[in-house]
């Protein structure tokens, strides 16, 4: 019975790049990457995401500064900036004759994160296969206005996540991150309340020794979850994503 692959050995040494060389990444290799994200499976082949690559230096630079001044938007050869998108389907609709009404049900704004999440990943996979790298950059959703002004988005597109893309810069020195081992997130038949109790103690001393080894001590997995879900304060401002949302016509009734 086989239980690995090229594939899963792949995804088993995934660490997020935020280092890059000065490397660009040509035409060919995006179009590549984007073609294997287009083959990722879409709710009733509905397509509802797009990608804007940014490869203009000013252009990521005001996003990097919008977003709070990370040097891994500004110094990756392209930065990707995947979007839901209903505004091609709200178009075709129209020329329809029809009243493109259901973006803006909650269900459709599910759809087009979920859509677009996976296709992401296929793009980050066939950019890993390439020997490139790359990290998500949530923080597009701190700031989603100033983003899309940046990038012209119309009604029906939202902003959802960044993703840097390039050529590992070697001298970076991240390793893999841990992850909470399996019998904490894999249930089977009904899940089990109880699960993670057994997980995260073997997880915390993973952690630690992780961050220690990156020349960070003292931290606490356990401390990080609740300083990003526990507090206000952790949310960095998404606190206020109805709003944005309803700002680009994703009302999320």
């Amino acid at each position: 019975m086989q239980t690995t692959s090229y594939v899963i050995e792949q995804q088993l040494q995934h660490r997020s790049v935020r280092k890059f060389l000065e490397t660009p990444v040509p035409d060919a290799q995006l179009e590549a990457i984007i073609g294997a994200a287009q083959r990722a499976s879409t709710s009733s082949s509905l397509q509802v995401w797009s990608v804007i690559a940014v490869r203009d230096a000013d252009r990521k630079q005001r996003i990097a500064d919008a977003l709070g001044g990370f040097a891994y938007i500004s110094t990756a050869p392209v930065f990707l900036v995947w979007v839901a998108d209903f505004a091609r389907n709200a178009h075709i609709i129209e020329s329809q004759g029809g009243d493109p009404e259901n973006p803006r049900f909650i269900e459709n704004t599910l759809i087009g994160a979920l859509d677009s999440g996976i296709a992401a990943e296929k793009a980050l996979l066939a950019a890993e296969s390439l020997g490139l790298g790359g990290v998500y950059v949530g923080g597009v959703r701190n700031n989603p206005a100033a983003i899309s002004a940046e990038l012209g988005l119309p009604k029906h597109v939202f902003p959802l996540v960044g993703m840097s893309i390039g050529t590992p810069d070697p001298t970076e020195g991240t390793c893999l991150k841990p992850r909470l081992p399996l019998g904490g997130v894999l249930h089977h038949e009904r899940y089990d309340a109880d699960a993670w109790r057994d997980a995260v103690p073997q997880h915390e001393v993973d952690y630690r020794e992780y961050y220690e080894g990156q020349g960070v001590p003292d931290r606490s997995w356990s401390r990080t979850v609740k300083g990003r879900l526990g507090t206000l304060k952790g949310m960095h401002g998404r606190h206020t994503m109805r709003d944005s949302l309803r700002a680009q016509g994703f009302d999320a009734e």
